[in-house]
Order: C-alpha cells, then structure tokens, then sequence
C-alpha cells in the first residue's frame, strides 16, 4: 500500500507557525510550491482550541492501518459492500469526485495537479492539468456537458471535456482560492472563493462574476444548488449557512450554535442536508428550521455529502474512516471502511448506482454497494 500522508506535515507546520505569529491565512496569489493549508487542516486545527475536540486527530498515523476484525453474521447482511482501489499516480491526494456525462467517475488529484477519470470497471485515465501546482479541489459536471473544476492555488476555475482537452480560466482577483463548485438551475456554474469571502458565477463561455459575503472571514467553502432555485453554501468560520439568487442577493443564516457546517446537499425530501465538523449531519429547510443529528464519534470530522440512489443522505467521517448514510427521518447508519485513517473526502453516486468516494490520505477510491 503507498504512503503519502507526509505531504500534510509541512502545512500543518506551517499552519502552526502562522498561527504563532498571528498572521491571517491565505492562499499564494500565483500557484507556488510553498506550502498551503488545505481546509481540512485549517478547519480540523480550528476544532482542536475547543475544549471538547481538544483531542482530535489532525493527521494520519504513520501507516495504514486494515481492520481486520471480523464482522458477525448479522453485520455482514447490514453492511454494504465496500471495495477500495488505487489510484495510479501516488502521492496525489484524491479530493473532489463527480458523475460524469459519460458515465464515468472524474475525481481531482489535489496534490498531484491532475484530473483523473475512471470507468465503473475501474480503468483510470489520467490528464495533467496546465498550471503547475493548481490544486484542483472541487468538480463537477456542467451544463454544457463538461467537467467543471476550481484550482485553489492556481486561482482559476478549469474547464476539461470528456475527450482531456483542459482550458482554464483566471479569477479577477488573486488569492481567492477557489474549492467548491456546482451547476445552477440558470445554465452557470457557480463557485466557492474560501480565502477571497466571495461566491463566484461563471458562464460556460468563461464569463466570471464575483459577489462579496457580508459576513467577514465566513470562509465558503460547499456549494450546491437548493429546492427553491437559489444556491446554498456553508459558512464553516461563521457557523451558518448561506443562499445566493442566480442575481446575486445573498442572505446569511446562522446555525445551531457552535456549528461548523461543511459540506452540503439536497435532500430527497426537499431539504438542506449539511455535515457539521462538530460531529453531527443537520437537516436544514430553506425557512431556517435547523435538525441535528449527533455521530457516534464527535470527532469522525464528517466531510462531504451526497444524495444516495436510495434516496438516503451518505456521507463521509474523514478522521472516522466511515462511510455513512441517514434516512431523511433521522435513521443513522455508520460503516467502517476497509483501510483505517484512509481520510474519505467527497461522495458522490455513480451511474452504476454505486456509492463513491475519495480516500485522500492512501491515494483510493472506494465503491459502496449499498
């Protein structure tokens, strides 16, 4: 099994040293090899100063760790099937993954600089991304039948067809990082600026408009498009959540108190559904009521969130390595995955109505049967 969980000690070296100096975080305005702190960091780090995550884990152990316990009878016909593979490029830090228009999986390979596509019979084809040391983050399919993805570090939002052929597109203004970013219902993509407090627009033809948050420091992270046609994003330094119209009109909400929403999705039910660093997946409706639902493991770290084909919620613990699912009436399963510390990331279902998934920390898929 390859390693490459040595890649987060440097920024959480120096995530610790800005910290120490009191110096605000941001990302390079021009992609650089100098070592940024990802969000997981920042945000796991963040939980850490409270007193009641004091002991959460903010890096991998040393070596993979298979579980190796047996499962009783019973365990066994509850349990999903789960299946791991590997990427081929190692270290390359899998984030973002999406269905694609082909019928393909297309993922992000963070820290090796690419954008990666997998058939659901497991066969990987790989493209290297233009700008050196982008960090593409966040992807998803267009309108236009594209793959759509953000370069945090490379500042831009890029742009690959199903045959490789990549084209990029420069933000306005340097050092928004870019992560998240989604398909609205007006036939734009819309987009998430983390260091910049901004939430992007931009046209299949690469027209790019950017709206300011009112809150300071909110650092948008997810985005998804909601049930009543605006876009819905977390605020996971500002404990809320936000909407904007596709003309722009943002409104703030704030959270259940202590909330750190995540990542973000609609839910079967026509709801807002949100992972909570805090240990927790809430149910939010677009009028504000908010519903929370505790983990078993208040330092699982859920990540991201996807509608699954059984209409359930399934997410991702990512220091829990778990994969979980939730009836919209609040019905909680949790499900080990194979390879302990693996750091899941982001979900989504396949168009072999499969679950998967992302292990950032080991270089993995993982497909869950449900």
């Amino acid at each position: 099994m390859r390693h490459c969980y040595r890649r987060l000690g440097y920024p959480l070296a120096a995530l610790a040293l800005i910290l120490t100096m009191n110096v605000p975080v941001s990302a390079s305005t021009a992609p650089t090899h100098r070592p940024t702190p990802r969000p997981w960091v920042k945000l796991c780090l963040k939980l850490k100063q409270k007193h009641s995550h004091r002991h959460i884990r903010c890096r991998p152990p040393r070596l993979p760790r298979p579980r190796m316990a047996p499962m009783s009878m019973l365990e066994s016909q509850l349990t999903p099937t789960i299946n791991e593979i590997s990427v081929p490029t190692s270290p390359s830090a899998v984030l973002g993954i999406t269905s694609g228009p082909d019928g393909n999986l297309w993922f992000t390979e963070n820290y090796a600089n690419k954008v990666g596509r997998v058939t659901t019979a497991g066969v990987f084809t790989e493209y290297t991304i233009p700008t050196s040391n982008s960090q593409p983050a966040g992807i998803t399919t267009g309108p236009d039948g594209n793959l759509w993805f953000t370069e945090a570090a490379g500042n831009k939002i890029g742009k690959i067809t199903t045959g490789g052929t990549i084209t990029e597109y420069t933000l306005p203004n340097s050092g928004s990082y870019p992560w998240s970013i989604a398909a609205g219902p007006d036939g734009n993509l819309w987009f998430t600026e983390s260091d910049g407090n901004r939430i992007g627009k931009i046209t299949t033809g690469g027209t790019i408009t950017e709206y300011t948050l009112p809150t300071s420091g909110a650092y948008p992270l997810y985005i998804t498009p909601g049930p009543d046609g605006n876009l819905w994003f977390t605020e996971p330094l500002a404990a809320g959540i936000g909407k904007i119209t596709t003309g722009g009109t943002i409104t703030e909400i704030a959270g259940p108190t202590g909330a750190m929403p995540i990542g973000i999705v609609t839910g079967s039910d026509g709801n807002l559904w949100y992972t909570d660093g805090t240990g927790k997946v809430t149910s939010a409706t677009t009028g504000a009521g908010f519903t929370e639902y505790s983990l078993t493991d208040p330092s699982g770290f859920p990540w991201g969130i996807t509608s699954g084909p059984d209409d359930n919620l399934w997410f991702v613990e990512q220091l829990g390595s778990r994969v979980d699912s939730i009836t919209t009436g609040g019905t909680l399963n949790e499900y080990a995955l194979p390879t302990d510390f693996s750091g899941p990331f982001e979900i989504t279902t396949g168009s072999d109505d499969n679950l998967w998934l992302t292990e950032d920390w080991y270089d993995q898929l993982a497909i869950v049967t449900p």
